[in-house]
């Protein structure tokens, strides 16, 4: 065994070769290597270390020596020793010089409420039916489930969402032209890369929509050309050859809250046609409408130009990192390819976990109670804010899990009001935030809040009602 290997502490990374070869002693060699460690943080506080046999067996040195270092660093007050417990490093006031410490807790602003938009009820999350299904799905999996496998998805995902999406959205795809990506942000991403690739430039988003979208765009290579908003939704006679594809939040723009009106979304698809150009609809909030009929997918009028994406992130939860993409022909192959590229393929286990609950019906029981649920989470805020702060008019309600509340021209600045609400301990986001520009000065001058009303547990939820209607009672 080489010299190197044998004074190397491969599990905590002690090199004692230099002190040795600078005269120190094995002893003296490994108490300055585990000082360092701690000084620098590589050993934070309560790391257990390795019993004195494993460690001297690792460095090639007798276990005396190790129990001797040790034994001078409990003393030292750098570890502690207790019978049973073994040895670890032991709590110290000051930190080491590399060691980051965190900000005073003075400095943080504590979040009561969470009221942002775009965020669930993790509570709702179905534990018991999920675990169920993933048993089931783990029981009758193929072996060939477990190896690297095709970049667009598991088939059994891909067919059972071939068969929902048809059914309660109206989408018009198949398994093969299906693609499971870890989110939408991810898809979205592999999209625009596709669509760089083509020659495209830009990207025609809404005048309002989700940041962080424009920034994975950008990130693509695509600049972000805004499309003003009315009642109707997106203008989409603005649509230019500019773009190569148009981003839009059909069935419930975000954050506003209007559908696309039936003679924009035709529009939309014949300006693709015409320019040989993609709409990709997000389908933002598409299974949770209160008030009208169910709006469509947009994909069904040409799904050879609609790009469709959907995702489990609000039904089910973000952190199971669950979406599709229903993809044109023309765009199967550079966008598998691509998702490929980026992870080899989203994993599997929770894929076949998400077709079990769809196949067995679980899944439609539980959107139909996540939707009664919102509803009615919906309705409390809406009354809550008719009593409270009749002044606020609340728009974008009849789908979704947020609400716009504008206030009255003249009413404190939305800035002034954020700072208020962050003083207050209430997460909110002003509609400013959410401009695809917010260089350009925005459309409206009147201060807008937009209010997540799902993430809160039942528990908390009427004291976040609370909080929020003392923020906007009028003075």
């Amino acid at each position: 065994m080489s010299s190197s290997w044998t004074s190397f502490g491969g599990d905590l990374h002690l090199d004692l070769t230099e002190r040795r070869a600078a005269g120190a002693g094995l002893r003296a060699a490994l108490e300055d290597a585990l000082r360092e460690a701690v000084q620098d943080g590589r050993l934070a506080p309560g790391t257990r270390l390795p019993s004195s046999r494993a460690l001297g067996e690792d460095l090639g040195i007798a276990r005396n020596t190790v129990v001797e270092a040790y034994g001078q660093l409990t003393a030292e007050g750098w570890l502690t020793s207790r019978q049973g417990s073994g040895t670890t490093v032991a709590q110290r006031t000051t930190p080491g010089p590399g060691r980051r410490t965190a900000r005073p807790a003075a400095e943080h602003r504590t979040v009561r409420h969470d009221l942002m938009a775009g965020r669930p009820d993790l509570s709702l999350f179905p534990r018991t039916a999920w675990l169920a299904a993933a048993r089931r799905a783990l029981a009758t999996a193929p072996h060939e489930a477990l190896g690297y496998g095709d970049p667009l998805g598991r088939i059994e995902l891909r067919q059972a969402l071939t068969d929902y999406l048809a059914r309660v959205r109206g989408v018009r795809t198949d398994p093969d032209h299906l693609l499971i990506c870890t989110g939408v942000a991810q898809g979205l991403g592999l999209l625009c890369a596709a669509l760089r690739e083509r020659g495209a430039h830009a990207l025609a988003v809404e005048e309002y929509g989700l940041p962080p979208q424009h920034d994975v765009a950008r990130a693509a290579g695509l600049a972000t050309v805004p499309l003003p908003l009315d009642g109707a939704g997106a203008r989409v006679e603005r649509l230019d050859a500019r773009c190569g594809a148009v981003l839009l939040t059909p069935a419930h723009q975000f954050p506003t809250g209007a559908p696309l009106a039936a003679d924009r979304r035709a529009a939309a698809v014949r300006w693709a046609r015409e320019q040989d150009r993609y709409v990709v609809e997000d389908d933002y909030d598409g299974e949770f409408r209160y008030d009208r009929q169910p709006v469509g997918a947009m994909q069904a009028l040409d799904p050879e130009r609609v790009v469709y994406a959907g995702t489990a992130a609000k039904s089910l939860a973000p952190g199971l990192r669950l979406a599709w993409l229903a993809l044109p022909d023309a765009l199967v192959e550079p966008v598998a390819r691509l998702k490929s590229l980026a992870d080899t393929m989203s994993p599997v286990f929770d894929q076949l976990t998400l077709a079990e609950l769809i196949t067995s019906g679980t899944y439609d029981r539980h959107v139909r109670r996540c939707r009664l649920h919102y509803r009615r989470r919906r309705d409390r805020l809406v009354a809550a804010l008719a009593e409270h702060a009749p002044h606020v008019r609340v728009t974008g309600i009849a789908a979704g899990l947020h609400a716009v509340l504008q206030l009255p021209p003249g009413s404190t600045p939305e800035a002034e009001l954020l700072a208020r609400a962050g003083a207050a301990g209430l997460a909110v986001n002003g509609l400013s935030w959410h401009l695809a520009d917010r260089s350009a000065p925005a459309p409206d001058a009147a201060p807008a809040l937009v209010i997540g009303y799902a993430t809160p547990p039942e528990h908390a939820f009427q004291a976040a009602l609370d909080a929020l209607c003392e923020l906007l009672r009028e003075r």
